[in-house]
């Protein structure tokens, strides 16, 4: 696999996981923690349908996009709802969602240890590339993933912008209250949200595997990553997230590679520093991500010195 070839697809599927985060942050105001535990949620759903049933991955798709949703509802349901009507403050909902967090940690590594036991092969930690196949010398993950980008991004454009629902939808998310009072149910949107960002990064998950070696702890290691993605775009934009996504994945790989060329491999572990980087930098320059510059003035000032 080439560099290019392996930053565009570690890419495609921080743009999943960051628009996710993003549709939640923008419905709930609500910063996800747990979003790096749903994908790998998606993970071992594909990798149980893989050792139980001999269901390839690729196909498990459909199913694991409606069990992301599914999980989306019951975290939405059982624990952000709840403590929103009883007026929770932000703080008080990312560490509940810091919590989930830790709670699916547990849970997927409890799993992975019964999944390890029935199918007698370890499940603690895994890799499906040998499952991927080839065409024309490049892998198959590389032309799933920009698929899978294609196929959901453009069922969420038709969502969003083509749909009564989708104006409704967008329009709780810029005036939540203003849109309650126009009569939109600003409850289902929420929940709509919540689905999505499930559905989106679970079907990451099943794809990241083909890429990298998975661990239960492996949501907490992506999760800088993911917020990197959505704050570097712009936090309230989901263009922004698709942005940010592309930016930080091919920042990481990139870099990484080639310090890899000067310092050796040992550096690979820590290029979650690259996206800090790139983070750091963004905000200063732009405190709102990159999404909300006025590019328009920046070529007039450019114009006015030259």
């Amino acid at each position: 696999m080439s560099v290019l070839e392996g930053a565009i697809i570690y890419s495609n599927l921080l743009v999943l996981l960051a628009v996710g985060l993003t549709l939640t942050y923008i419905t709930t105001a609500v910063p996800n923690f747990a979003q790096g535990s749903f994908a790998v949620f998606g993970s071992y759903i594909a990798l149980t349908l893989l050792r139980l049933f001999n269901i390839h991955p690729y196909y498990s798709i459909p199913l694991v996009f409606v069990m992301g949703g599914l999980l989306g509802v019951a975290i939405y349901m059982g624990v952000l709802k709840p403590l929103i009507s009883r007026g929770a403050e932000v703080v008080i909902l990312m560490i509940a969602t810091l919590a989930v967090d830790l709670i699916l940690l547990g849970l997927l590594g409890s799993y992975s240890d019964y999944l390890g036991v029935i199918t007698k092969k370890s499940a603690k930690k895994f890799i499906l590339t040998p499952y991927d196949f080839e065409v024309a010398g490049t892998t198959g993950i590389f032309f799933v993933s920009i698929l899978t980008i294609v196929v959901i991004l453009g069922g969420l454009y038709l969502l969003l912008f083509k749909t009564k629902f989708g104006v409704a939808m967008r329009a709780s998310m810029e005036n939540p209250d203003l849109a309650e009072i126009m009569g939109v149910n600003v409850e289902i949107t929420r929940l709509t949200s919540w689905i999505l960002s499930g559905a989106l990064a679970s079907v990451a998950g099943v794809l990241l595997p083909f890429r990298q070696e998975i661990v239960p702890m492996t949501g907490g290691i992506i999760i800088v990553s993911i917020f990197a993605s959505s704050i570097v775009g712009g936090l309230s934009s989901i263009f922004g997230a698709l942005l940010g996504g592309y930016i930080v994945g091919m920042s990481e790989s990139f870099v990484t590679f080639y310090l890899s060329k000067i310092f050796g491999p040992s550096v690979l572990v820590y290029s979650r520093v690259v996206s800090l980087i790139v983070l750091i930098v963004t905000l200063i320059l732009a405190p709102r991500g990159i999404t909300s510059i006025k590019w328009r003035r920046i070529k007039w000032l450019k114009n006015f010195f030259s």
